[in-house]
């Protein structure tokens, strides 16, 4: 069972990120409220990866604000510690590089990464293909579809090892598909 403070550590992680994530939508037809993205991949790593250590449901919630929101290392580090920020850290793409370059360094990244921080791109790669799938962002073509999906194979292919039920149910959505 959970203590006290794991729960309340999940709570703040997830007004937290719903607080920087407020007026952002992601890119499917619908415009879904951003902040469904995190809590879906938290969801993934519980439900789909039985995944039960609260650091890593916590960089699930908490895994794009350094990246897409205006959300500092220093915030992340006095609210949650030292072990989030290591891993919100380090799912965290270098928006400064052109978008070609970051997609590069995560496929050779994956491998190298901490089983915490491979768990969460698992599932994030997961909730991402099948939002592609499901309801692709408006502006996106069949080609570009199929493009993001055999790049996050790519991606995927380095983080395997670790969870081999997220494993399963990447494999799953990206067979029948």
């Amino acid at each position: 069972m959970f203590e006290t403070d794991d729960i309340s550590l999940l709570l703040a992680a997830l007004k937290f990120a719903a607080k920087k994530h407020r007026d952002q939508r992601r890119k499917d037809q619908g415009a879904t409220p951003y902040i469904n993205h995190p809590i879906e991949v938290a969801e993934t790593l519980w439900f789909q990866g039985n995944v039960r250590d609260m650091i890593t449901i916590v960089g699930a919630l908490l895994h794009d604000t350094l990246e897409d929101t205006n959300a500092t290392t220093e915030e992340i580090r006095q609210q949650f510690g030292e072990q989030v920020l290591a891993l919100v850290q380090e799912v965290t793409d270098d928006k400064s590089l052109p978008k070609l370059e970051r997609k590069r360094l995560q496929i050779e990244h994956a491998p190298h990464q901490s089983a915490r921080a491979k768990q969460v791109k698992l599932a994030d790669k997961i909730c991402n293909v099948t939002d592609i799938i499901n309801s692709p962002p408006h502006n996106w073509s069949l080609k570009r579809c199929q493009e993001y999906i055999d790049w996050s194979k790519q991606v995927v292919a380095g983080l395997r090892g670790i969870n081999p039920a997220l494993e399963a149910c990447y494999d799953a959505i990206v067979t029948d598909n």
